[in-house]
Formats: structure tokens, sequence, C-alpha cells
């Protein structure tokens, strides 16, 4: 009797381990193709993690625009029908939210435990300080910063400025994130070292060497990410994060000038809902990474792509040295800085459409929802698919939108008038199967989840990109070399990067 009751055990703790590892799991009436997978549990997860456009590619070939996957345990709906994204971004929180996913990827890879309101908290600062006036305060700090990094040896005396090199990555992400976190946490004060230029001096080397370390959190990113980080790369991962923990830490920027309004509203915000100090220093943490882990690598692909477009950087430069010129400014050996206002920064159309063809071909977010309750899916064209409560729903613009060729001809190909109509005003107009497209292009992402930095984001690209040609003189040393591909590995965390760096070289222009 005792050895059946044992044998009874085992069997019963066998089928609940494999209805853990979604043995038993079926495709219902009316839901979605089912695809399990090979291995018990993890499913898809190893060639999803692999590279997620061939993998979403090849789903969508074998399944249609709708299908779920198991991917590490849960169970993913993917809709790749851009036409029906509105019954994805505008369906109610209460069957679909984002937060509870993002809270999770947040602890992990930060550890920062979210609040109640941190969604709200986020937004109303947001909202107040990188949108409208609040915006126009943070580009001028963002310039003076950019102008400290790239142009403090602007006054020079010698008749030629020598070339210099680097990697075109590494000099574009080295110098927009410094700007970046500099306009955002504050410089060191004047006082504190005895004058001006000795205080711009310190923010120079601070902000290089929280660079290096920030970049080696970066690659560190997408594994940790997923949970997979093997022990010593999660050694690092975790050193890393108390040393940012007490760089962008509450006492370290009481301590700063010119801190941005909007962290600082953030940061009272937090203790005004009882959060304590350590747990405050971490979601410091969490706004470095969100607003300045994506701006220099696009960056980059901007440059690189108006290098290798000579039609596209003759256009750019000439709408930059004409906005100059009509703000009554020029570029001279010896004269003031350049005065980028926010104001001369909405003159750009065609700036603004490279850079906008830029994050079509480079940025790759994955939006993803928890389904909180059993709920229909509502396709554009009349289909319905019942969705579990417990799973998860995805959209992958890259893919179902960016290089759709029947949304954007020739996807591939860097057109920088892409979004450009003929009278030089902005395009919205995309269609697939005759129907207009309201999603054309999702960098940002869309709904509930959108980027609330992406204003600022958007400027701080085109302030870099705007001050490289008005000041430097820049080429690649390989004019013929390809462009790099994309790595893989970070397929869904945003801007993409290159597997290689770019060698290029600059000098100033006068």
């Amino acid at each position: 009797m005792g050895l059946l009751l044992i044998l009874l055990s085992c069997f019963v703790a066998l089928l609940g381990g494999l209805y853990v590892l979604g043995v038993f799991r079926k495709r219902r009436p009316g839901e979605p193709p089912l695809d399990k997978g090979l291995i018990p549990w993890l499913g898809h997860v190893l060639e999803f993690r692999r590279d997620t456009l061939k993998f979403l590619e090849r789903m969508q070939k074998k399944h249609g625009d709708v299908f779920t996957v198991q991917l590490g345990g849960y169970y993913f709906t993917f809709l790749q029908d851009p036409l029906s994204f509105g019954a994805f971004v505008k369906e109610a929180r209460e069957k679909l939210d984002f937060k509870s996913f993002a809270e999770q990827l947040v602890e992990r890879v930060f550890g920062y435990k979210a609040v109640e309101n941190d969604h709200n908290i986020l937004m109303i600062a947001s909202n107040k300080h990188l949108k409208g006036e609040g915006l126009e305060l943070m580009t001028q700090s963002m310039m003076s910063n950019l102008q400290n990094l790239m142009l403090h040896s602007v006054g020079s005396a010698t008749d030629q400025s020598p070339w210099k090199e680097d990697g075109l990555f590494m000099y574009s992400y080295n110098i927009v994130f410094r700007a970046g976190y500099l306009a955002l946490y504050g410089n060191v004060p004047h006082k504190s070292e005895g004058g001006e230029e000795k205080a711009k001096e310190k923010d120079r080397t601070h902000s290089e060497a929280l660079f290096y370390e920030f970049r080696k959190y970066d690659q560190l990113f997408p594994n940790l990410a997923y949970g997979v980080l093997p022990p010593k790369q999660k050694w690092e991962a975790d050193r890393l994060q108390s040393f940012f923990w007490d760089a962008v830490s509450v006492q370290n920027m009481k301590a700063r000038d010119n801190i941005s309004r909007w962290v600082w509203d953030m940061q009272q915000a937090k203790e005004e809902v009882g959060m304590n100090e350590s747990m405050i220093n971490r979601y410091m943490f969490v706004l470095l990474w969100a607003s300045q882990g994506n701006t220099g690598p696009a960056s980059f692909w901007l440059l690189l792509f108006l290098l290798k477009h000579p039609e596209a950087m003759k256009a750019v430069r000439e709408e930059v040295d004409k906005v100059l010129k009509e703000s009554g400014q020029e570029v001279r050996r010896g004269g003031p800085l350049v005065d980028l206002t926010r104001e001369m920064l909405l003159k750009t159309p065609i700036l603004d459409s490279a850079v906008e063809e830029t994050l079509r071909l480079t940025a790759a977010p994955l939006l993803t929802r928890a389904v909180l309750e059993d709920m229909t899916l509502k396709l554009a064209d009349g289909r319905q698919y019942l969705v579990r409560k417990g799973d998860r729903m995805s959209i992958f613009p890259y893919s179902a939108v960016h290089i759709d060729p029947e949304i954007h001809p020739d996807p591939h190909t860097f057109k920088y008038d892409r979004f450009l109509n003929p009278d030089g005003s902005k395009k919205t107009d995309f269609f697939k199967g005759g129907k207009k497209v309201k999603y054309y292009n999702m960098p940002w992402g869309a709904g509930v989840s959108m980027c609330p930095g992406r204003f600022f984001a958007t400027n701080e690209l085109k302030q870099f990109v705007f001050l490289m040609l008005v000041y430097f003189e820049f080429e690649l040393k390989n004019a013929d070399e390809e462009i790099p591909q994309i790595d893989f590995r970070r397929w869904g965390f945003g801007s993409m990067q290159p597997i290689r760096d770019v060698p290029f070289r600059y000098r100033l222009r006068f």
C-alpha cells in the first residue's frame, strides 16, 4: 500500500510537471495557430533569442499574421498585421497591460521594484519637462553640454586643425550619452572647482569614465534581460549596478548644479510616496538607461547613412547651413559658439525625414502586454481570435511594418526623403492593400508604452548631427566598405547596434 501511494504521488508530480512545461496545452476552437516547439517549457526561446526577426518571419510564413508560440514557459500571441495594430494599442488596460511585464524586466535588469503610481509619475514629469517650454530648457542644457564635449578646443590658434581618427559608433555613442547624462543629472559646480573651465574639464573627465562603465553594462544587457548571464558576467553586472546606483544617487545629485527638472521632479515624487533612498537611486539608473541607451547608437546610424549617401548628406547640409544663416549666425575661428535653439530645430524637415528613416531601419522594439483576462482579438479584415488569460501578446513592428515592401518600397534602402511629400511637408500617408496604415513607423513604441522622452531624444540626435555638420569635416576611412550588419542579439530592445565599428576621421572646418 505504501509503495502504491509513493508511485501515485510520483505520477501526480509528473503530471503537474508536464502541465507546467506546457506539454498538455492544445489549441482551442477560435484560438490562433499554436506552435509549442520541440523542447518542453523552453519552446522556441533559443531560436527566438538567436534571431528574433528570422524566427518571426518563419512563424508568419508558416501560420499567418496571428500565431501563438511558447517561449521560456510563457505563451506569446504575436500580431503581425499592421492594419490591425489598433486592436493591440487601444485595448483596455483591464485586458492588456504592459506594466506587469515591464516591471518584471526592470526589476531583473536594474534591481528596481516598481510602486503603484510609477507610470503616472513618469508621464506627468515627462509631459511637463520633455515637451513644450520644458523641452526648450532641456534643449539648451543639451546644447551647452554638447559644446563642452565636442568643441572645448575650438579656440585653438593653429591654422589647420589636424585630422583625428576614431570609430564612428564609439564616437557618436560617447558624445551623445555623455551630453545627455550631464543635461539630465547636472554639472560639477563652478565654485567647487575654482572656476568654470576647471568645472567643465571635470565634467568631461567624469562623464568619460561613466560612459565606459555604461558601455560594459550595455553589452551585458540582452543576456541580463533574458536572465541567462553566466556567473562571471552576472557578478560583473551586479558590480556595475552598484556603481550606477551610487553614480546617479540622490546624494550625488544634490551636490551638482543644473539638474534637470524632469529628473528632480521624479526624485521628489518618489520621496513623497515614501520610497526609501536606495530604491530611488535604482530608479535614477533606470532613467539613465531609458533616456541614453538608444540615442547614441541611433546617432551613429544617422551619420553613417549620410556618409554613405552623398545626395542625402548634401540635402541635409544645405538645410542646416540655411537654418544657421537665417538665424543670423556663422561659424568662424574665434567667434561665438552656435546657439542652436529649439526654434531652429523645428525648421529642418529634411533632417527630420532622415532621422525617421534611420529609426525605421535600425530601431526594433518588441511591444509586449500581459493578457489579464480571456479576450477576443478583432482584426481589421473581420477575423477574430480568442486569447487566453495568463498569456502574453506582442507585436514586432520592424518586420510587420518597417521593412514591409508594400508599406515602404525598397525597404532595406536608406531614402532620406521617404517621409517627405513633394512640397517638403511631412509625409504621413502610407498604404497596405489599398488601405491607409496608421502605424507606419514605430521606433518609439505605441499607446500607453510609447516612449515619453521621444521628443528630447529626437532633439539630441538632431543637435549632435547639426553640430557635426556646421563645425566639422568628417569622412569614412574606408568609403567603399559595406555598412556593418546589426547585432541580432539586441532585437526587441530599441536601437540596434553594429557588429563592428566603422573607422572615420574628423577635424574642425576652420
